[in-house]
């Protein structure tokens, strides 16, 4: 069980969003303050610039008077701001506010904002508010704590205008029962303001995490985002302007080039039926450092470097999210809180070399233009702003270009963003998947099959890109048979984007078939880094003796590459490796560790260091790590198994079982835990004991077809073959398609004489996938059973 590091991403989403950030189990985390210390300080804390080479914004303006004037009323430069009369927008005139669960009080003594609510242990008490986080559609609120978190409280004000539903208090979970010692309650780790969210609301912010002492010393340059959050420290450039300004001086450009020097332009190409804009003249040099800056803050991503500074390429500091389950429907939309990079980089518009800055003014971030004036930058309204392209009534919501290209998600309650991969409308594809589309979220009173039919009747029954890649996604989803297939033609399209075949390329069966082994070979090799890196994970399934491919990846230009090239080959003996490649790996190596200490805090990254330091064949190392994601939280699931798995590994099996029992006794309702302890007590050659749990991980997961198996195994082999046969066909009745369970009762009924159910139940399995050797090796064999018929005359 791999831990996965989290993301920096919102620290305020619903349950599932931040569930995801913790490896999809139930955490329970123990309190990190005492009650003594729930009142922060009077005033914040000063945080002394810690870079150097960073200048301030305000040392901008002088040059950059207009750049400066329109940045400065933006969201981005009011995305945190200390807690003052002129910044704070909330009602703290004493009100009490309820929603049933919670209960807050939100009150002012002089330039103090206070709210009473429910913090560390459970105690009611006042907290001080010290920064005010975001303004539109609402506002945060923020406590220091003095161990240096900073914790957003889970009250948020509704800053839209009264008659939109503004202008109050509202819970941002309003549906969690969420109690002190919850990783999602308000002082809970999943919602620390330094790890989560500072990097990005703040320029030049520096963690200031210690480990020793579990405390952090959190600094930046300026609240906000400024200026050098996206052009880079600009000490240096500060000294050129002052200093005279001498053109052939190095110190005259920023360090991140953003201005578009090619002197290109979009245009439309006369006579051009499509009416699109192309872009006329040289590359655009800044289109990928555009997207590139922007994509740490405004994609879901882990970092793999600590504090990373504006102007490196993207995965040389973080390993984006692909278009994960329950995060991106299969068709690539935005469903969970992903931010846009990750839709954007699917776009066609991102290929033809559209950048953030077409469509939005870079310092105030608006649109160029209101409505779908900002479309017709690049697409001849005479063309699309017409009733003959989109079929609404001119003026009205479904004219809008963004209504149908560009549908919404609602987070936080009432913050709805679009999504940026600017597709057509699909509803057909998406009645399969089981997705929302444009049209119906609309047309709420109408089927998917009414709003497909209308698309036919306009545009033809017959699509560009038929059959649709997401169906491909989604067999890989549900790992049905002959996704593969599907899967590997995504993975060597290079028409399709990077983060879309990269996806595929993780949906790829393990073990490999001939066809995703193909395309995994193919993605090794291909120019994109994404394809190069998640393919290297997919290795991660082969023996050992078996991922020496990944050696000539050590050197790989993209830092993400090289650490995946380490990870895959940690269990591989140092001696193993070819003598010219060891200085590589260990650079690689250092580069690995690095990346996953960048979150030394989270229990998930020392989980994920004592893997692989236990892999590397270093016992203490990995103790280490297991006690440290122990310290942070005593009851942390992933940690407990792998302990176990750990103890067991090195003949320790009381100790295993006392960390599984531990994992039981903490998440009872956890099957992930009492499977861990059958499996153990199974390996410890006690079967018997480990039917209650068998069952009890069965009863809890009925949808992980995994479990009941292994359960009508331990049956069976205990002499209880009825119950067995019984555990078994449950389980097909909650999973049909479940392979394993249908060769189970194919062998039983074989091993009892009745070879037609056997036949039955092999053929079953077969159909799933005719390529299965094994149900077709059973089924031969059965078919060579049958009672031969009477030879004629006898």
């Amino acid at each position: 069980m791999r831990s996965m590091t989290p993301p920096c991403s919102p620290a305020f989403g619903t349950r599932r969003t931040l569930r995801w950030l913790a490896t999809l189990m139930a955490l329970v985390a123990t309190p990190f303050l005492l009650a003594a210390l729930i009142l922060a300080p009077e005033r914040p804390v000063a945080q002394p610039a810690m870079r150097a080479s960073f200048a301030g914004s305000a040392s901008c303006a002088g040059c950059h008077a207009p750049q400066a004037q329109t940045w400065h009323g933006s969201d981005h430069a009011r995305a945190m701001m200390a807690a003052t009369p002129q910044t704070v927008l909330g009602d703290f005139s004493g009100q009490t506010v309820t929603d049933g669960r919670h209960t807050a009080t939100f009150r002012r003594e002089g330039d103090r904002y206070l709210v009473r609510t429910d913090g560390p242990g459970g105690t009611v008490a006042d907290f001080a508010v010290s920064e005010a986080f975001g303004v539109d559609p609402l506002q945060q609120y923020l406590v220091l704590f003095p161990d240096g978190r900073r914790q957003p409280l889970p009250w948020a004000w509704d800053s839209r205008p009264r008659a939109e539903g503004g202008q109050r208090w509202y819970h941002l979970m309003p549906q969690e029962e969420l109690t002190a010692g919850d990783p999602l309650h308000w002082i809970g780790r999943d919602q620390t303001w330094n790890f989560m969210c500072a990097s990005c609301h703040v320029t030049g912010a520096e963690r200031g995490y210690d480990q020793a002492s579990d405390r952090y010393d959190t600094r930046w340059v300026e609240l906000g985002v400024g200026c050098e959050s996206c052009h880079g420290p600009g000490a240096a450039h500060v000294a050129w302007a002052q200093a005279g300004a001498s053109a052939n001086d190095p110190r005259a450009r920023l360090p991140v080039a953003l201005r578009d020097a090619s002197g290109g332009a979009w245009r439309f190409a006369e006579g051009d039926p499509r009416g699109i804009a192309h872009w006329e003249g040289p590359p655009r040099i800044s289109a990928t450092t555009e997207v590139e800056t922007c994509a740490p803050c405004h994609a879901r991503a882990r970092p793999i470097v600590a504090d990373p500074v504006p102007g490196s390429r993207f995965l040389d500091t973080h390993a984006p999210l692909l278009l994960a389950r329950g995060e991106y429907q299969a068709d690539g939309h935005i469903q969970g809180e992903v931010f846009e990079w990750g839709s954007f980089t699917q776009s066609r518009m991102q290929r033809a070399g559209v950048t953030c800055s077409d469509c939005h003014n870079p310092h105030d971030g608006k649109l160029h233009a209101e409505g779908n004036a900002v479309c017709a930058q690049c697409h001849l309204p005479a063309r699309f702003d017409t009733a003959e392209h989109h079929h609404h009534p001119a003026g009205s919501d479904g004219a809008r270009c963004t209504s149908c290209h560009m549908p919404q998600v609602t987070y936080m309650g009432i913050d709805r963003r679009h999504d940026h991969s600017f597709s057509v409308p699909r509803p057909d594809v998406a009645a399969q998947i089981g997705a929302p589309d444009a049209c119906t979220t609309c047309h709420t009173d109408r089927a998917q099959s009414w709003a497909a039919q209308r698309i036919a009747d306009w545009f033809g029954p017959r699509r560009r890109d038929d059959p649709h890649w997401a169906l491909a996604i989604e067999a890989g989803r549900q790992g049905r048979p002959g996704a593969d297939a599907g899967l590997a033609a995504i993975v060597t399209d290079r028409s399709q984007p990077a983060i879309r075949r990269a996806t595929a390329v993780s949906l790829l069966p393990v073990p490999p078939t001939q066809a995703s082994a193909g395309a995994v070979g193919a993605a090794l090799l291909d120019a994109e880094p994404l394809l190069r890196a998640t393919a290297l994970r997919a290795l991660e399934g082969l023996d050992p003796r078996n991922r020496m491919h990944a050696v000539r990846f050590l050197t790989d230009p993209v830092r993400l590459v090289r650490i995946e090239a380490a990870r895959v080959l940690a269990p591989v003996p140092r001696d193993a490796l070819p003598e010219a490649s060891r200085p590589a790996f260990d650079h690689a190596w250092a580069e690995l560790i690095a990346s996953e200490r960048v979150a030394a805090e989270r229990p998930e990254a020392q989980v994920n260091l004592a893997g692989l330091l236990a892999a590397r064949g270093d016992a203490a190392g990995a103790e280490a790590a297991y006690r440290a994601a122990l310290a942070r939280d005593p009851t942390y699931l992933a940690a407990l198994v792998n302990l176990a798995d750990f103890e067991a590994r090195r003949g320790r099996p009381d100790a295993a079982l006392a960390a599984l029992r531990q994992a039981v006794a903490a998440h009872p309702r956890a099957a992930e835990a009492h499977y861990a302890l059958a499996l153990a007590l199974i390996r410890q050659g006690r079967a018997a004991e480990a039917l209650a749990p068998l069952a009890e991980a069965a009863a809890l997961a009925p949808g992980e077809p995994g479990y009941a198996y292994v359960q009508a195994i331990a049956l069976h082999e205990q002499g209880r073959r009825a119950e067995a046969v019984a555990a078994l066909e449950a389980n097909l009745r909650r999973n049909p398609r479940h392979r394993d369970s249908m060769i189970a009762l194919a062998t039983m009924a074989r091993d009892q004489g009745d070879v037609a159910e056997a036949e039955r139940q092999a053929r079953a399995a077969l159909a799933l996938n005719p390529n299965d050797r094994d149900a077709a090796a059973l089924l031969q064999q059965l078919r060579a059973m049958r009672p031969r018929p009477p030879a004629a005359g006898r």
